[in-house]
Parts: structure tokens; sequence; C-alpha cells
């Protein structure tokens, strides 16, 4: 994950139960659309965002998601992060792959989630747990667009 300045705090939110995950949508997408991002831009990240609260929940036991604006020498971003307790991803490049499911569902997840964001990390905890962060930056529309 690149390395730039947050430009406020973090808004940390639990995810327990199914009404934390609309939560962590209305979060996501409100932040994204005062930073300026496009409406495409806002739905992947929102999107990305629901399936990785969705396994935090299911595959981590619940956990926190951690939303911050970032500030970087091309303009707003913004990083969500994603904390779980549970046992861990066995095989995260197995994981990553289309197709693989532990949860009997299309195994889009993680890799899914990683393709719409601009960056993408997971970091284990030893003896369990997963932290999984993603990020995307606002990028300006062309000159004379929509004027």
């Amino acid at each position: 994950m690149t390395s730039v300045p947050e430009r406020a705090e973090a808004v940390r939110l639990p995810i327990r139960g199914d009404g934390d995950l609309t939560a962590v949508r209305h979060q996501v997408r409100a932040l994204a659309r005062e930073l300026g991002f496009g409406l495409v831009q806002q739905t992947k990240i929102v999107t990305a965002a629901s399936e990785l609260a969705r396994n935090t929940l299911l595959h981590g036991g619940g956990g926190e998601v951690e939303v911050v604006r970032l500030e970087g020498p091309n303009g707003p971003g913004l990083r969500v992060s994603f904390t779980d307790s549970g046992p861990g991803i066995p095989d995260v490049e197995r994981a990553l792959q289309d197709g693989f499911s532990t949860a009997n569902g299309l195994g889009m997840g993680l890799g899914g989630a990683k393709r719409l964001v601009q960056e993408f990390g997971i970091e284990q905890a030893p003896g369990g747990g997963a932290r999984v962060t993603i990020a995307s930056w606002a990028v300006s529309r062309p000159a004379g667009f929509g004027t």
C-alpha cells in the first residue's frame, strides 16, 4: 500500500451483523462522493468494501472497518481497512483466484475486490486474524468534459 498523508481522523465502524454491512456501504459511498469520486469510482469502491465487509462477518466472525480520507500527490483518496480476529486466510494466493470459495459462493470475493480498486493489501496476524486494506483515488475528469 502507498504511504500518503491522511486528511482527517479515521471513521471506525463495527462489523457484527448484517445491518453493519449497510452502514459500511453508506459510509464509504458518502465519503467517496464528498471526495469527488465519480459515480463509477464510487460504485467500484463501495462494491469492494461491501464484499470485504461481508467476508469480515462471515469468515472472520466480525470485526471492524476503518475508513480514512487521504491526500495524495494527485488529489484525494479513500483507504478502507477491514480487521478481524478470525482464523485468517490459509492460502491467500488461492483465495485471490476466481472461482475459489469457502462459503459456497461464486468465488469472486477477494479477487473481485482487488480488481475494483487501485491498491489492495492483506496482512495476517500470527495465530489468526486478517487485515485487508483497499484504497482508491478520485480521478479528475478531462478538461472540458461535461461542460
